[in-house]
């Protein structure tokens, strides 16, 4: 099976004891493409170098993630946009809304994901959005923005029928990782109500290990598995799985694809 991690933090101190093995793991295991959000301006760096790299198999998105909009958010996103204008990235991102751990910065988040929003569609790429308990603010925060240039996926996504059916119909991607493969993870329905249609696989690595990892650390290679997770929930054979939301990833992030046709 051939597949493509449309979200994954390869870059970050977790793997700096094996990162060429992990990524040769996960090429192994049937990876053409890994696809890097960005957390802020300390992660760009690091980023960036693993793109420089691995040019045929690591492309960076640039953005600030909603948990690191606090004060100096101002500075943060200034710091983007240069990076933005500088040289190409695969999209912007990873931004959003994310009231798990402080609710007091949603005015700020709100402003900061609205300006990440104008950039995707002046740059014409799509947004790749982090919703951590507030997928119906996000929701509205896309459909007030959303014009004929605005798209992009829902990373991690784990919400309802009806909030799926709702991004579905902007245009918008839901990225399906580790948690489909939980006990109570919930997405079931999804599968059963929309199938492969709108479906991309990520990982969110290191974060969110699908079972039988789950609680250590994840890495791209296990992309694999979520791909069987949703062969089972869907009657088709992996390899089918694979193609159909490869073929999804590369109409997401087509500008990258279209710059190097030897990836299909």
């Amino acid at each position: 099976m051939k597949f493509i991690d449309t979200h994954t933090h390869l870059y970050l101190r977790q793997f700096d004891h094996d990162r060429e093995a992990m990524l040769q793991r996960a090429i192994a295991a049937g990876g053409q493409a890994f696809f890097l959000p960005n957390i802020d301006s300390n992660s760009i760096d690091a980023m960036l170098a693993l793109e420089s790299a691995h040019p045929d198999h690591c492309f960076a998105m640039m953005g600030v993630h909603p948990c690191h909009i606090k004060e100096n958010y101002r500075e943060e996103l200034a710091i983007a946009e240069e990076w933005l204008n500088r040289r190409p990235f695969a999209a912007v991102g990873e931004a959003g809304i994310d009231l798990h751990w402080d609710k007091t910065t949603l005015p700020l988040q709100i402003e900061a994901l609205n300006i990440q929003m104008e950039w995707a569609k002046a740059k014409g790429l799509p947004i790749v959005l982090h919703t951590r308990e507030a997928m119906d603010i996000t929701i509205d925060l896309v459909r007030n923005a959303r014009d004929e240039r605005l798209r992009g996926v829902f990373h991690c996504f784990n919400g309802t029928v009806e909030q799926a059916e709702q991004i579905i119909e902007m245009g918008f991607y839901l990225g399906i990782g580790g948690v489909l493969t939980y006990k109570n993870g919930g997405l079931e329905p999804v599968i059963a109500a929309f199938g492969l249609s709108h479906v991309v696989l990520e990982t969110d690595a290191p974060y969110l290990a699908p079972n039988p990892y789950r609680g250590k650390r994840n890495e791209s290679a296990y992309t694999a598995i979520v791909a069987e997770r949703l062969a089972e929930l869907t009657g088709l054979p992996v390899e089918a799985v694979g193609e159909k939301t490869s073929a999804n990833a590369r109409h997401l992030f087509s500008e990258t694809f279209v710059s190097l046709p030897s990836l299909g």
